[in-house]
């Protein structure tokens, strides 16, 4: 069990005051087995009222209307919590599930729902045609099949951090050869959902254990971090890192899953003033490590 801090802020700047536009935040994550929520301190500049809600998916959101405006505003998220291993692989997957392809029980396609169907254009199948090419023979092993596509990405594309808004369609990824966690992520989603799988998106946070000890903040993937989760019968939702390369890593902190990255931006909303009146934004996120466990 790791016993981590994350301090997470977003702070825009504006020329002039500006009024805000409610604003949606995704920052605070849900107790499970593999996550514990010590404490939770969202700090908010200018003033307003949070109300919290459930969405479609189960992830906790507040809902900020601000009351006065404003020429700065600042989101400072900080959160205390345990992260529990998953026990490291292999997996157990039900028998009917070890080898690709296999068929998921009827109660499980209904449940997944869109979450087995691709959401972006393949015209004329360019993205199906490379996630199939993984595929070496029929059957195959489905863990090993999966890791192979996970790493196929890890390995055979760049990263690149991108500040533009937004993910990239899975093919401008596949065709550039390059992109940011929340585009391979969305990658790693759509190929498998080619195959049949069912997948979403998650978001949260990177702690980097090479970095244990030193006084410098630990960024995840510069910002935020995102992932995939794939439904394996037996096994559940796996954790699948592309852009590490890695599966169930215990340095994975969720807070949010999606079945679009659309659907989860830690910080979202808008303003009303003049053309120009926007400066900027800065986002800083830190990852720490307690030595010793905290008290119950």
């Amino acid at each position: 069990m790791q016993t981590l801090t994350v301090r997470h802020v977003t702070h825009y700047s504006y020329a002039n005051p500006v009024e805000f536009q409610p604003h949606r935040l995704m920052l605070r994550p849900r107790d499970s087995h593999d996550l514990r929520l010590v404490n939770a301190e969202l700090s908010i500049w200018p003033h307003g009222n949070v109300r919290w809600l459930h969405d479609v998916f189960g992830n906790s959101v507040a809902v900020v209307d601000f009351i006065e405006p404003s020429n700065e505003l600042k989101i400072e998220s900080v959160l205390t919590l345990e992260r529990y291993g998953a026990g490291g692989l292999p997996f157990e997957l039900e028998e009917s599930a070890r080898d690709y392809p296999f068929v998921y029980s009827s109660d499980d396609r209904i449940d997944l729902g869109r979450m087995l169907d691709c959401h972006y254009p393949d015209p004329t199948g360019e993205l199906e045609t490379w996630a199939k090419g993984f595929v070496a023979a029929r059957p195959t092993d489905t863990m090993a099949l999966l890791t192979d596509i996970n790493n196929g990405i890890h390995q055979g594309f760049t990263y690149q951090m991108r500040h533009e808004e937004g993910t990239q369609a899975p093919l401008e990824t596949l065709r550039l050869g390059t992109g940011s966690c929340r585009d391979f992520a969305l990658l790693l989603i759509e190929a498998v959902r080619a195959l049949g799988f069912g997948a979403r998106f998650v978001t949260g946070y990177l702690y980097d254990p090479a970095l244990d000890g030193d006084d410098s903040a630990v960024v995840g993937a510069g910002a935020t971090h995102a992932w995939a989760d794939i439904y394996l019968p037996g096994a559940g939702w796996v954790e699948f890192d592309p852009t590490n390369g890695s599966i169930a890593a215990d340095n994975l902190i969720r807070v949010a899953v999606t079945r679009d990255p659309s659907q989860a931006v830690p910080v979202a909303g808008g303003f009303t003033g003049l053309l120009g009146d926007y400066l900027g934004m800065t986002v800083d996120v830190s990852v720490r490590s307690h030595a010793e466990p905290l008290a119950a």
